[in-house]
């Protein structure tokens, strides 16, 4: 999208789909903790590297899959495809048309995005005894957000087609235009630059600002008294109950507040599926040192966000470092140095954030404690100095991450049928700790003797994850049901089973199975789905 952070480059079907897509260096392993406390071994961050009727029969889908992983070249708009089809994400309304500013995300979806939420929270949260957790309100004090500066500067550049008439954000239309064709305009410079919309080049209104705060009324009239905003953040949840939460928790620098969270955002140009939308979750984190100390904290939140995305299944070369150049930081910061991923948008950016990782300094509680009144800054009794804490602020959506995670689980391979062909299989191969159905129990036929064992393991092993029970179709055809969903594990219940007690438990990626006794496959998934 623009320029590299760091020493090494990382570098629809139908017309709701159409309306979704129109608008639209790494170091070598985590830094070592500064303080001391946790020392991380150091890892590099490596690259990871409609279907035909199956057979019936259970033994003719074992063979491995052949060839290597393939990708089809529209991959967002066949993600997208499958999102819908398969119930992961709906467009918000769609009985009425649908909106690009919102969607609804269905039972696969919201599976996927908690075990998203999840991850990060054991990572972030509660593996960490330097960081605790907060739930603030998502209506705060109104002159929480005038001290932040959010009233007076959380403002966009709008520009309007003369043609069209549709609105655009000018600096994003710069980017887009500049990923795209390799040329980079001059600061506010339009005129090389087509409308995404009807194509006119060049033909906009004087860039106007816009404040993306969403504003709502409290109390039974709509007046002045009773404005209030949307919260765009988190962020301010936080940083106001700094001294609540330090002092009940008793955590001294360094130390973090972690929060998870919906966030509005008057975006003016909403689109490219749920990577841009008005209503969003957020996953952040508000870490606070020492002044002085902030740089090395800084890198080491770089990294370990990064390798946070590898190791759930990120390749490494579908992802890079931008570096906020000085001129465009935020009113509150340093330095910010976004995680991007390589989403290969339809309109031609081929980069977009993922998750922004800012150095806020002691801006936020200094103006709070300006504002307010009360002083937000820490007494090292040890020391015996009082300070304000930087702060270095890991701030991602939940949508983005998600949407990261499937395009680059996406993968169809052949495989061979028991008619002696070759078959296209079509898997997300999702890291099992995302996956949101963990295992799937499947009766070799619909049976009077099969169904009841198989309903009384899928209910057994529903006390611990998710677990589907499917009894629909052939039995292969089931299987790729699993695999599209990205399941790791199907569980086959045959007529053996009476005999053996024991079940067929096949392998998504490998597609191997392997023979398991009935009262041991809770432990086997259990060694298979650590950390789940």
């Amino acid at each position: 999208m623009r320029g590299l952070a760091g020493p090494s480059e990382w570098t629809s079907p139908g017309t709701w789909l159409a309306a979704v897509m129109s608008i639209s260096s790494l170091s070598n392993g985590v830094s070592p903790h500064p303080s001391g406390r946790y020392r991380l071994p150091s890892r590099s961050v490596k690259p990871l590297a409609e279907q035909p009727d199956p057979p019936d029969t259970l033994d003719e889908t074992i063979p491995q899959a052949l060839g290597e992983r393939g990708v089809p070249a529209n991959t967002i708009e066949t993600v997208v495809s499958l999102c819908k089809r398969r119930g992961f994400v709906f467009p918000s309304g769609e009985i009425y048309g649908g909106t690009r500013s919102a969607w609804d995300y269905g039972p696969l979806g919201v599976e996927l995005k908690e075990n998203i939420k999840r991850q990060w929270w054991k990572t972030m949260v509660q593996s960490r005894e330097d960081v605790v957790g907060l739930d603030s309100a998502v209506i705060l004090p109104r002159k929480v957000w005038e001290a932040s500066g959010h009233v007076e500067a959380f403002v966009d550049p709008l520009v309007e087609c003369l043609s069209c008439h549709r609105r655009f954000r000018s600096d994003h239309l710069q980017e887009e235009f500049a990923e795209r064709t390799g040329k980079q305009p001059a600061e506010g410079d339009l005129s090389e630059v087509p409308c995404p919309n009807c194509g006119t080049r060049g033909q906009y209104t004087e860039p106007r600002s816009f404040n993306g705060l969403l504003k709502t009324f409290l109390g039974p009239v709509e007046s002045e008294e009773g404005l209030h905003y949307l919260r765009p953040e988190t962020a301010q949840g936080i940083f106001v109950n700094f001294l609540n939460v330090q002092t009940t928790s008793r955590k001294k620098p360094p130390f973090g507040i972690g929060q998870i969270g919906k966030s509005f955002r008057n975006e003016i140009t909403p689109g490219n599926f749920i990577f841009r939308t008005r209503e969003f979750e957020q996953m952040e984190m508000e870490f606070f040192v020492e002044p002085g100390e902030d740089e090395r904290w800084h890198q080491y939140w770089i990294d370990l966000r990064t390798e946070w995305y590898t190791d759930l299944g990120i390749k490494s070369d579908n992802l890079r470092h931008y570096e906020h150049p000085k001129e465009k930081l935020s009113h509150y910061s340093k330095r910010t140095v976004d995680i991007e991923y390589r989403f290969q948008f339809s309109s031609g950016q081929e980069w977009g954030e993922l998750e922004g990782i800012a150095n806020r300094t002691d801006f936020d509680l200094t103006t709070h404690s300006n504002h307010s009144g009360v002083d937000l800054s820490f007494f090292d009794q040890t020391t015996g100095a009082r300070y304000r804490p930087f702060v270095i602020e890991p701030a991602a959506g939940v949508g983005r991450p998600m949407m990261a995670f499937l395009l680059d689980a996406y993968a169809e391979d052949e495989a061979p049928n028991a008619k002696g062909g070759i078959d296209k299989r079509t898997v997300l191969r999702l890291d099992r700790r995302l996956a949101p159905v963990k295992a799937a129990v499947l009766p070799l036929s619909r049976n009077s003797d099969l169904t009841p064992k198989a309903r009384d393991l899928a209910a057994q092993l529903r006390k611990n994850w998710n677990v589907e029970f499917d009894d629909a179709g052939a039995i292969g055809r089931r299987y790729r049901r699993q695999d599209e969903i990205g399941t790791p594990f199907c569980i086959t219940v045959d007529f053996d089973s009476l005999e053996d007690q024991a079940v067929t438990v096949r392998e998504r990626d490998s597609m191997t199975q392997e023979r398991v006794a009935l009262d041991q496959v809770e432990g086997y998934l259990a060694a298979r789905l650590l950390g789940c």
